[in-house]
């Protein structure tokens, strides 16, 4: 069997991906992002509550994660730079995300007149 043109297969796996997505928020699934923010955030505001070497404990998280930023090619003072606006950001002891307005669409009560 012949192999699909490169544009059909794209274009299939636009359309496959775009359900991917569609079910994705149907199921309220989070992305790895979102773990991943939630988890760091936690990570940060754990340490900072918890620790009283919290400085300590945080620069030697930022340099793992630079370190393992630089395997990626990641400038390794950039990445300190972010993680430490985050330290920072975090810091202020308020919920630092937005509520996922898409994802509370079917809890809306909608009246019927």
């Amino acid at each position: 069997m012949a192999r699909k043109p490169k544009k059909q297969r794209n274009a299939e796996q636009w359309e496959r991906q775009k359900r991917v997505r569609e079910q994705a928020l149907t199921d309220r699934c989070p992305t790895r992002d979102d773990i991943a923010r939630m988890l760091l955030w936690q990570m940060i505001v754990g340490v900072l509550n918890t620790r009283d070497d919290a400085k300590a404990v945080l620069d030697e998280l930022g340099r793992q994660l630079a370190k393992g930023l630089e395997h990626q090619r990641f400038d390794v003072d950039q990445s300190l730079d972010v993680f430490d606006a985050l330290v920072r950001k975090y810091s202020d002891g308020l919920y630092p995300f937005r509520p996922k307005r898409h994802l509370a669409l079917d809890d809306l009560v909608i009246l019927e007149g």
